[in-house]
């Protein structure tokens, strides 16, 4: 990438990875990223649904851009700001209003003040059936069956599959093996337990499992990326979400 650009998705998701590091990121709408020159990365748009996005390039003078975020939540002005600017391109607009308006978005995109991400009200059934985990976390983190879930809510394992996968982008099961796993990843950078305490301090008795399943979310075994602590994948914006919620304390 020889210039700047501005990625965010208008609709469906798309899996955005970067070649020369270990930079992973699922963006769906609410994420704004922001790419560099001298990057090189790819993107894998969900080839079940259809998909959308808006983009800017732009270029800027020689400097340092270490410090610079590779994305944010699109959360206060941000999102009337994109649109407006996705309108602009459209309409045929002057170069020197489209300037403006850009060079306020990557303005506040780097250092500006923003709102803080408010999780969307939560769907009675879907708030039963995590306020659940969190009750039975509190004793020992585990898999929580589907049945289990569906019985504290109240509703079929069906509808509350939906729930899940319209607020967090995964099944009941998926989504609370990422949690465990990011809880995982955690510990394996902080703390000086074995990879076989780690696993079975968030729900994995089986250590080969543990791996297996650690290295399908991670790309990297527990052991490798212990090794290379600090370069983890930033936890998608939904998933980071329920990690939240289900934060015990």
């Amino acid at each position: 990438m020889r210039d700047f650009e501005l990625v965010w998705m208008l609709a469906g998701s798309a899996r955005w990875r970067r070649l020369d590091m270990a930079d992973e990121l699922t963006l769906r709408p609410g994420t704004l990223l922001l790419l560099r020159p001298g990057m090189r990365d790819e993107f894998r748009w969900d080839p079940d649904r259809p998909s959308s996005h808006g983009y800017a390039h732009f270029g800027l003078p020689a400097g340092r851009f270490d410090g610079w975020p590779l994305h944010r939540p699109i959360t206060g002005p941000l999102d009337a700001w994109l649109s407006y600017l996705v309108w602009l391109g459209a309409s045929g607009a002057t170069d020197d209003w489209i300037e403006q308006m850009l060079t306020t978005v990557v303005r506040t995109f780097v250092s500006g003040p923003l709102p803080p991400v408010r999780d969307p009200a939560e769907p009675p059934p879907l708030a039963a059936a995590l306020d659940h985990v969190r009750r039975q976390w509190a004793t020992r983190v585990r898999a929580v069956p589907v049945g289990e879930l569906a019985t504290a809510a109240r509703v079929s394992r069906a509808h509350l599959s939906r729930l899940f996968r319209q607020a967090y982008g995964h099944g009941p099961v998926a989504a609370l093996e990422l949690v465990r796993l990011a809880r995982a990843e955690a510990l394996l950078v902080r703390s000086n337990l074995s990879v076989t305490e780690v696993g079975r301090s968030v729900g994995f008795a089986d250590p080969l499992h543990f791996s297996r399943r650690f290295r399908a979310a991670y790309g990297l075994s527990p052991r490798a990326l212990r090794a290379a602590a600090g370069t983890t994948p930033a936890l998608p914006p939904a998933v980071a979400a329920l990690a939240r919620r289900l934060r015990p304390g």
